[in-house]
């Protein structure tokens, strides 16, 4: 038997920051945030050969391991790994052979979720085959858990519940540890609207978020004023920003990306670099209205708000970098898994 499933990556588009612990701790945060056509891929098959596979092409790692309880938490394809020796904990699973790939549609550090999506794909192939009694809600808490608090990898709350859910969604992280997603109902004009209006731009570096996230950390927790505020202001903006999409207002959709973008850079430093300020100097000359980085900042993707007219000719100006525009579509669906049976492309 062979179980696949697919998990779709995100983009931030308000609020970002403010589901980062301690801040969400004592404040709560507001995120709005929509998936697209972009995802993540975990194939799980049976085996007969008494060992445990591990394919992780994003990190180009593959090692077979003994069947056992656990695997090594080592740095090598560790989400995997987490979220096997979890599964085997809390419910029983009594390990036998199998063989496990995952691979990425973005690269990682691209800013759009990669990791934690890539958590609640694995987690959601071993619901299928297991047959685990877990929801939405369940799954990203439990892909939340295993990245962030046993795996130690820093990081927010919201890309967990993006992937599990799907859609455009507005997530309350509230100050008890509770989440409460609220899916938007967004006209088909508007998501067309948007998409027409937005340009998504690969700055050729991708990052590792956790310094910087780490440094957003500190700094809320040392009661700084300046990133705190800035976050007071960003988490508002996760309200303006609900407003404006589900009006279909294109004008105040671009004034509060580029607020945000402002007061993001404000959270901490590496934020914003040389390679992504000479993106903004290239693409606002030529018809983007507003941008801000995907994800924690320092790299990966930036989105630009576009005039529809003047998209290809953003597009042209962009392609002198060394980057690459990323054509994309919203996307309605989360986290979703199937079987096939009776086939024979397993090596037995």
């Amino acid at each position: 038997m062979i179980i696949r499933s697919k998990a779709p990556l995100r983009l931030g588009l308000a609020g970002g920051g403010s589901d980062v612990s301690p801040y969400s701790d004592m404040f709560g945060g507001l995120v709005l945030n929509a998936t697209i056509n972009l995802y993540t891929y975990c194939t799980i098959e049976e085996t007969s050969d008494n060992c445990i596979e591990v394919n992780s092409f994003d990190n180009h790692f593959k090692a077979s391991y003994p069947v056992g309880p656990t695997l090594p938490i080592d740095g090598n394809a560790d989400l995997i790994k987490g979220v096997y020796n979890r599964i085997v904990r809390d419910w029983g699973f009594a390990p036998k052979a199998f063989r496990i790939t995952t691979y990425n549609d973005a690269p990682a550090g691209s800013g759009l979720g990669t990791s934690s999506t890539m958590v609640v794909c694995i987690i959601k192939a071993f619901v299928e085959w297991l047959s685990l009694p877990l929801g939405d809600y369940e799954i990203a808490r439990l892909a939340y858990e295993i990245e962030r608090l046993e795996l130690g990898l820093s990081g927010g709350k919201q890309d967990q519940y993006a992937a599990a859910f799907g859609g455009f969604n507005f997530i309350e992280f509230l100050t008890d540890d509770r989440v409460i997603v609220n899916p938007l109902k967004v006209k088909r004009w508007i998501t067309d609207e948007l998409e027409a209006s937005l340009l998504l731009y690969f700055t050729g570096r991708s990052r590792s978020s956790a310094r910087i996230i780490d440094e957003q950390k500190r700094n809320a927790s040392s009661g700084n004023k300046t990133p705190i505020e800035a976050l007071h202001l960003i988490k508002q903006s996760a309200v303006d920003m609900k407003a404006a999409i589900l009006k279909g207002d294109m004008g105040e959709f671009a004034r509060i990306v580029a607020r945000g973008w402002e007061e993001k850079k404000k959270l901490a430093g590496g934020i914003t670099t040389p390679v992504i300020e000479e993106a903004f100097s290239v693409a606002i000359p030529a018809g983007a209205k507003a941008g801000k980085v995907s994800g924690a900042g320092g790299g990966g993707f930036i989105m630009f708000v576009v005039e529809p007219t003047l998209k290809k000719q953003v597009e042209e100006a962009l392609s002198a970098l060394d980057g690459y525009v990323l054509p994309f579509q919203f996307t309605d669906g989360g986290a979703h898994g199937w079987k096939i049976y009776d086939t024979d492309t397993v090596n037995k």
